[in-house]
């Protein structure tokens, strides 16, 4: 009888520290925020130490403080991909200037916007005068490159058929600086980033915007984080979290 008790103590005993070791294993793996983004200045960007920064960095890792989260993990995706990305579960969030628009609401849980954007056409500023509205873009067919999947993508197709579409916003406006293409089309976010005096595309510019348009972060479908992230945004506007972040990174907030 001894034996038996000592056998059945064992087992739970076993048990117990599988169930332990499982436990331990959930809870790290929930105190880790997965999120995929892009190189795309102002949002999300390398500093001079090769760690990610920008509004978008600093905003989901003062959200993931708190939620209480110990670690936000940044992986850079392909923009085309996100939303299998979101589904398969390699990534939690997608939080990358991401405009909210219909297709987007249809594949992924959307957060609340909290920042505004436009489309703009980014070319020589030489060539600025000779193309300085919409129409006078499309009557010269120009070729002009684009984020694969990106807002400015389906804009760009209502202004020209030479269409190159790249990885990544950033490959689209080196195109335009390396006069590969025309013109590109990219968030005003960056354009207004990477144009400015002394960067490295300030002999580019853009007088014309397509759209209006938000941003927001995009989660799996029927995620609980949205509403959290929902919440934990409107405590860091009340904060002045996200007016800081504004002045810094020169981003519109959303109303």
């Amino acid at each position: 009888m001894k034996k038996i008790l000592a056998l059945v103590l064992a087992a739970a005993a076993i048990l117990a520290i599988f169930a332990g070791c499982s436990a331990g294993k959930d809870e790290k793996k929930e105190s880790k925020l997965v999120v995929g983004i892009t190189d795309y200045e102002p949002m999300d960007f390398k500093d001079e130490n090769g760690d990610w920064t920008g509004f978008d960095a600093e905003l989901v890792e003062a959200v993931a403080e708190k939620l209480g989260y110990t670690d936000v993990e940044f992986v850079e995706i392909n923009w085309d991909k996100r939303f299998f990305e979101l589904e398969s579960g390699s990534i939690d969030v997608v939080w990358n200037g991401m405009t909210i628009t219909d297709e987007v609401k249809k594949n992924c849980d959307v957060s609340k916007a909290y920042a505004t954007n436009s489309q703009v056409v980014v070319m020589s500023k030489d060539a600025l005068a000779k193309y300085p509205d919409a129409e006078s873009i499309k009557a010269a067919n120009l070729t002009i490159a684009v984020e694969k999947g990106s807002a400015g993508e389906d804009e760009a197709k209502k202004l020209t058929s030479n269409i190159v579409s790249l990885t990544a916003q950033s490959d689209a406006i080196k195109d335009v600086k390396g006069k590969a293409s025309d013109a590109c089309v990219i968030d005003s976010t960056m354009a207004n980033s990477l144009t400015a005096d002394g960067k490295s595309f300030d002999d580019l510019g853009y007088t014309v915007a397509l759209t209006t348009e938000e941003y927001g972060a995009g989660f799996k479908k029927g995620s609980e984080l949205t509403e959290k992230v929902n919440t934990a945004l409107d405590e860091l506007k009340k904060d002045g979290t996200l007016q800081k972040l504004s002045e810094k990174y020169g981003v519109n907030l959303a109303d």
